[in-house]
């Protein structure tokens, strides 16, 4: 059996267009400060030390050192959404926190709300393996140390269990993001969680198109959310082999596709997106961002078991691009996945190498985890939020950190953003260390 698995995500029904956007992340928790953020090349990468509780494994990272959490990060509310959240941010950790907040920017600047009321408005969101909050085991830890600082295991059933936050596990699951934003919002639609690491935004976004297309919601709110900042995380979303262990110069230690690219930055964020049939938005008169013209993913393995990312990454931009109707040079722009390690990186410009040919050269490329890091599945969304920007700004921003290039590499970084146009359209890439590759194509809706 062909060990390539597929999956075509869109039907040709219903358009479905963006109306909504929103982000927090590393550089920026607003969609105005975060585009300002791009195009001005500034890096949110900071150096951390122990003093600041971070693993040593982990000498740089980009946090959104901005969000706090409060109930002022989460941007203009109705007072029965705000009581709601405010309510609930204890019983929320720090993914599900950045979900909301880019979630509610989105709701509030789509407007879709206020118009349709949320009886037809589903949520479909991509996520990591959510992140524990150590806090909420230091009672029962303490509870079992003694005075000499050693923590004894036969009194954690008796004396450790009890002192446990009771709703902890709750904070954990996946699905909290989505959970939440419905019931904060009154969304009766479709709700669902994909967690597939880095794809998971375009995988989420490819969902949620469905769902229009199918009649079964005539607006979806959907993105991603993600962290690896936590070792867990940490260790399943980049590998050993592919940390930074020595960061002199955070700001140029994320460098997708140049020659002295060393590993993905640990970092965290969300997007999110309200995606509605097209013909609704123009009837309510919304601001429209593009149109998701199409999305496809695939998976290859090889017979021994490794991961074929190069082979995954070109199906699935080869079918997107036939379902979008598409061609190579008729693409404005690529958004890549640019995790900034030798070998994902050389896969990922050699399949658009394999699918542009010569074009691979010409189309502009852009990657913002130069600027952000990897947050896996937050960085898929942040990334479209990125290129939804450029494509209404009509301006790219550049790769930061790309000085030299690699012959493994054939692909065009921006490295001057100001006399770079986004095109009408582009293409976000995302790809995991296990085969899975994803692709989205946006178009200017305006130029059909």
């Amino acid at each position: 059996m062909d060990p390539m698995a597929s999956a075509i995500l869109r039907t040709a029904s219903r358009r479905v267009v963006v109306t909504g956007l929103g982000v927090v992340s590393p550089i920026g928790l607003t969609r105005g400060a975060y585009w300002q953020a791009l195009v001005e090349g500034r890096s949110g990468v900071r150096g951390r030390s122990a003093a600041d509780g971070s693993p040593a494994a982990i000498p740089c990272a980009a946090e959104a050192s901005e969000f706090t959490g409060d109930i002022e990060n989460f941007g203009p509310l109705e007072p029965a959404v705000k009581k709601a959240i405010r309510k609930a941010l204890k019983l929320m950790n720090r993914d599900t926190l950045l979900a909301v907040a880019a979630g509610q920017q989105a709701l509030a600047e789509s407007g879709v709300l206020a118009v349709t009321g949320g009886e037809r408005v589903g949520v479909c969101f991509g996520a990591d393996n959510i992140s524990m909050n150590p806090d909420d085991f230091l009672g029962g830890v303490r509870a079992c140390t003694g005075e000499d600082g050693r923590f004894d295991f036969d009194r954690w059933g008796t004396e450790g269990l009890g002192e446990i936050e009771p709703l902890w596990l709750l904070k954990c699951l996946p699905n909290m993001p989505a959970c939440y934003l419905a019931i904060f919002n009154g969304l009766m639609g479709p709700n669902n969680t994909i967690t597939e690491g880095a794809v998971s935004a375009n995988l989420a976004i490819a969902e949620a198109c469905r769902l229009i297309e199918d009649g079964l919601a005539d607006a979806v709110l959907t993105g991603a959310t993600g962290t690896t900042l936590r070792p867990f995380n940490l260790m399943h979303a980049l590998g050993d082999e592919e940390f930074i262990r020595d960061c002199r110069d955070p700001q140029t230690a994320s460098r997708p596709f140049d020659l002295h690219r060393r590993g993905a930055v640990p970092a965290e964020g969300a997007a999110a997106f309200v995606l509605e049939d097209l013909h609704a938005a123009l009837e309510r008169g919304a601001t429209i961002y593009g149109e998701i013209a199409a999305a496809s993913a695939a998976c290859a393995i090889d017979a021994s078991g490794r991961a074929d990312g190069r082979r995954s990454l070109a199906r699935s931009m080869r079918e997107c691009l036939e379902r979008a109707g598409l061609e190579p040079r008729s693409v404005g722009h690529l958004h890549a996945h640019g995790l900034s390690t030798q070998r994902m990186d050389a896969d990922e410009a050699g399949a658009i190498r394999d699918v542009f040919a010569a074009e691979a050269e010409r189309v502009p490329l852009v990657a913002a985890k130069s600027h952000q890091g990897h947050a896996s599945a937050g960085s898929g969304a942040t990334e479209m939020a990125a290129s939804l920007l450029a494509l209404r700004k009509g301006r790219l921003f550049p790769v930061l950190n790309y000085e030299q290039p690699d012959r493994a590499c054939p692909v065009r970084p921006v490295t001057v953003a100001a006399t770079v146009p986004a095109g009408d359209s582009f293409l976000n890439l995302n790809l995991t260390p296990h085969g899975q590759a994803s692709c989205v194509a946006v178009r200017a809706w305006e130029s059909n």
